[in-house]
């Protein structure tokens, strides 16, 4: 029994949580969100801002001065770096690193680990999952490997702008030069866990599944997609292992900086969603999973891998083994903040406005709600629309605004998540609007099914601590989540069985909509 550290190095921030398995207790919770902690990146929501709604990219020195800040905090606070027995943990999916040489031979203690990391990029920035410029990629690795279907039977996911595929071929041809001067790309969860080793390391099957590269039936590198993105390409990914891999030991550096003992076994870093997916106890089918977060997903491990028909839905690996479903959606928490932000509410006027001051169905006002480009329908640009009455589509009526952007977004997950072929009864949600009972209300009515909430919002983080125990000491993950992963029961929300038939009928109006794009 002892102690274990995961991380998560999410959109806007990186985060640790370690667990006493011996004591059955989460000891540590710390975050450094990246535009409050390092302001000098020009990231208030952990991305460059661009004139180009399309383009979202992030800067990886960043990510790398954000391990230093972070264990800064966790050593001043008195907590020993030095007892954990292992490390795991995870990254935003899809986003991608570009480096001119691998990572070898570990890092000076000399200098700040960022300082260390910029002279090895070949690329400034990098796209991450909210990037939706690779629209003409994605059509022409279709075309090379004899169309969607097969991308899709493959990769268990279309060619989709967002995925890594497509971005490192958007790069190859628009900085050829750069290109051939990169000697390894990485996922930002292996580009995390390259930092801590001190070395470069393998790519997780569970997030190597979602760069439209994966054959996922073999659990390797497609040579057709490999070719289809960019030439050469196989030479510059690290190899695909099973998550429970160990891929090094934490590097000296942090054992001299920051007291972590020497030899702590560091096991590969997977996704965000599969990483939660553990974290919030799903590991196993039956139970789905929403988070709430910079995106809101949908998400659950499957019994049998099949394909969402639209080729919205994605099949990603499952650290527990097998497979995942995920559906994602790029309008989560952006969305709802451009309204909170609009009309000047704190997140408890938001409750106030879903709970008392509107109903359900909104008396016939609605929304289309996509404030960035979206994927989960295909949105190519910003596109929101109101219809109802004239106050309410002049912008003049806050409750009833928020009230629509959540009824679109939870009828958008029903929606789009039909293909998996099992409508749950009880649904976990995590993420940060997982605590605004307002919105967890609409989405238990949209799905007519129970909602659990974590006592731990962190999930990804705890996913993370998890899978390092689980691989440390071969505890099972029931038996872990169980321990660590139990919903709070005072947070339970129960659907109203009254709003059924409304909601029935607004989600047929918004499937119109929808149709309509």
């Amino acid at each position: 029994m002892g102690l274990f550290l995961g991380l998560d190095s999410s959109t806007q921030s990186l985060s640790a949580m370690v667990v006493d398995t011996k004591r059955g207790a989460v000891v540590l919770d710390e975050s450094v969100n990246f535009g409050g902690a390092l302001p000098q990146y020009g990231s208030p929501q952990g991305f460059i801002p661009n004139a180009d709604p399309r383009i979202k990219h992030a800067n990886p020195v960043m990510w790398a001065q954000a391990l230093d800040v972070l264990f800064e905090r966790v050593t001043a606070g008195g907590f020993d770096l030095g007892s954990v027995r292992g490390v795991s943990g995870a990254g935003q999916q899809h986003g991608s690193v570009y480096l001119r040489r691998p990572i070898s031979g570990g890092w000076s203690s000399d200098a700040p680990l960022h300082e260390q990391i910029g002279p090895l990029l070949s690329r400034a920035t990098s796209p991450i999952w909210m990037d939706a410029s690779a629209g003409e990629e994605c059509n022409e690795i279709a075309r090379a490997v004899g169309g969607e279907p097969e991308v899709v039977k493959v990769s268990g996911s279309r060619a989709i702008e967002r995925f890594t595929a497509a971005q490192i071929r958007r790069f190859y041809k628009l900085e050829p030069a750069a290109y051939d001067a990169t000697a390894e790309i990485h996922l930002v969860s292996s580009f995390i866990a390259s930092l801590l080793a001190g070395r470069s390391v393998p790519i997780d099957l569970g997030d190597g599944a979602g760069m439209n590269l994966l054959d996922l039936q073999a659990g390797a590198w497609s040579p057709a997609l490999l070719e289809a993105a960019a030439p050469r390409l196989g030479k510059r990914l690290p190899p695909p292992v099973p998550s429970t891999t160990q891929v090094g030991v934490v590097d000296d550096y942090f054992v001299k900086k920051y007291g972590f003992r020497s030899g702590t076994p560091l096991f590969a870093f997977t996704g965000d969603n599969p990483s939660s997916l553990v974290g919030m106890g799903a590991s196993e089918p039956g139970t789905a999973v929403i988070s709430l977060g910079t995106s809101d997903t949908v998400f659950a491990a499957m019994r049998q891998p099949r394909t969402d028909p639209r080729g919205f839905g994605h099949v990603f690996g499952n650290p527990a083994g097998g497979f995942m479903s995920l559906i994602c959606f790029a309008n989560g928490s952006l969305a709802r903040e451009a309204i909170r932000d609009r009309f000047g509410l704190s997140w408890s006027d938001f409750e106030r406005a879903i709970r008392e001051q509107t109903r359900p169905g909104n008396d016939g006002n609605a929304m289309l709600p996509f404030f960035v480009p979206e994927m989960t329908p295909k949105v190519g640009a910003p596109k929101v629309e109101l219809f109802g009455d004239d106050d309410f589509v002049a912008w003049r009526k806050p409750a009833a605004t928020v009230r629509a952007i959540v009824e679109a977004q939870a009828l958008s997950m029903k929606h789009h998540s039909d293909w998996i072929g099992e409508r749950p009864t009880s649904i976990l949600v995590t993420g940060g609007a997982s605590r605004n009972r307002g919105i967890l209300q609409i989405i238990a009515d949209v799905f007519q099914a129970e909602l659990k909430t974590l006592a731990i919002s962190k999930s990804s983080a705890l996913g993370g601590a998890l899978r390092a125990a689980q691989a440390v000491e071969g505890t099972s993950f029931k038996e872990l989540a169980a321990t660590f992963a139990a919903p709070d029961p005072s947070l339970d929300v129960r659907p109203d069985p009254a709003t059924k038939a409304v909601y029935d009928e607004l989600g047929a109006r918004f499937a119109e909509r929808l149709a309509a794009l």
